[in-house]
């Protein structure tokens, strides 16, 4: 095997990996500054809005006479 292939696969595995730490690196500050835990609180308030809506639809008796309807 030639030398410089092998340099350059070894480089490219050092980047990769230098890459995702410095990825984690980063997630990881982001979360401990509590910025972070604010997105997650609002995405998850938006979630059960949207899963409390979901539910009306899914409950609604019109709705379910139509599946009925479909179902036949």
């Amino acid at each position: 095997m030639d030398m410089g292939v092998v340099v350059i696969v070894v480089v490219a595995i050092v980047g990769g990996v230098f890459y995702d730490a410095m990825k984690m690196r980063y997630k990881y500050q982001h979360l401990a500054s509590g910025k972070g835990y604010e997105d997650l609180q609002q995405e998850l308030t938006q979630v059960k809005a949207r899963l409390a809506t979901l539910e009306s639809i899914v409950t609604d008796k019109k709705y379910q006479l139509n599946e009925e309807i479909n179902r036949l």
